[in-house]
């Protein structure tokens, strides 16, 4: 019988080259896996926490609004936060102005009323949602602003309903775990009426005045007259055919965050 050479059989190399070659694919498959899968990983994973945020300020604002409207002296919601912060910040304000009637005098005459709103706001990433002046607004890396919840503007015939909440505190947490916000009402509510109103001014300045310019004229059905991007600010106007009631809620809420 003739012997092989078993040094020089090519049978051995044949299986160490599969095996390399298996060892090859498998190592690409890690590395495409680990590069284009971790980061599509990551970003379902920070949506998923952004989508909760906002369900949870929804939930925030409709238990807020009922400090604002007298219907419960105060609310305590639980948070979870994911990184990032939330605390009571800004500087926007609402201004609205009123041509009314004067029937002493035959005569129209305008009315002003302004007031500080302020936010409770959570950052997470490059998106902030807030809680502000009875409604919830989203605002995106993009710029983007968006409307979450609808402030609780009451627009019928012949009547206008007009929130001005103002949010005081100086709380601030950041980190990752669950949190507390309770809402207490800081004064008793206000009312002010005004009748034979005929034409009716807002002017709002927000990091969300976008949002606010969807709303005012999709809604409330106002027109917008001017928007201020270098001031954040929002104007719009709305004249009345037959003369309507306005009513302006005036209310402070304290937020303390735990």
């Amino acid at each position: 019988m003739r012997r092989k050479n078993i040094i020089n059989s090519e049978n051995a190399v044949s299986e160490v080259v599969d095996v390399v070659l298996i060892l090859g694919i498998m190592l690409i498959a890690i590395t495409v896996i680990t590069v284009a899968g971790f980061p599509a990983l990551q970003n379902m994973q920070e949506s998923g926490h952004k989508e909760n945020i906002r369900q949870s300020f929804i939930v925030l604002g409709e238990n807020v609004n009922k400090v604002v409207f007298d219907n419960a002296p105060s609310q305590s919601i639980e948070l979870k936060m994911y990184g990032g912060g939330i605390w009571v910040t800004g500087n926007s304000s609402i201004n609205v102005e009123l041509e009314t009637w004067n029937a002493t005098n035959s005569t129209p005459e305008i009315q002003t009323r302004y007031t500080q709103l302020r936010e409770l706001q959570n950052q997470y990433e490059d998106t902030t949602i807030s809680y502000e002046n009875t409604g919830v607004w989203a605002k995106y890396g993009t710029g983007e602003a968006v409307i979450v919840r609808e402030p609780q503007f009451i627009n019928s015939d012949e009547l206008l309903v007009i929130p001005f909440t103002l949010v005081t505190g100086v709380d601030g947490i950041a980190g990752e775990g669950l949190v507390r916000v309770i809402a207490e009402k800081d004064s008793v509510p206000q009312v002010y009426k005004y009748q034979n109103v005929s034409a009716v001014n807002i002017t709002i300045q927000s990091p969300y005045y976008t949002a606010w310019e969807d709303y005012l004229n999709e809604t409330l059905g106002m027109q917008i007259v001017d928007m201020d991007h270098m001031n954040s600010t929002v104007n719009a106007s709305r004249s009345y055919a037959k003369n309507t009631d306005v009513y302006i809620l005036q209310s402070s809420i304290e937020m303390t965050i735990e």
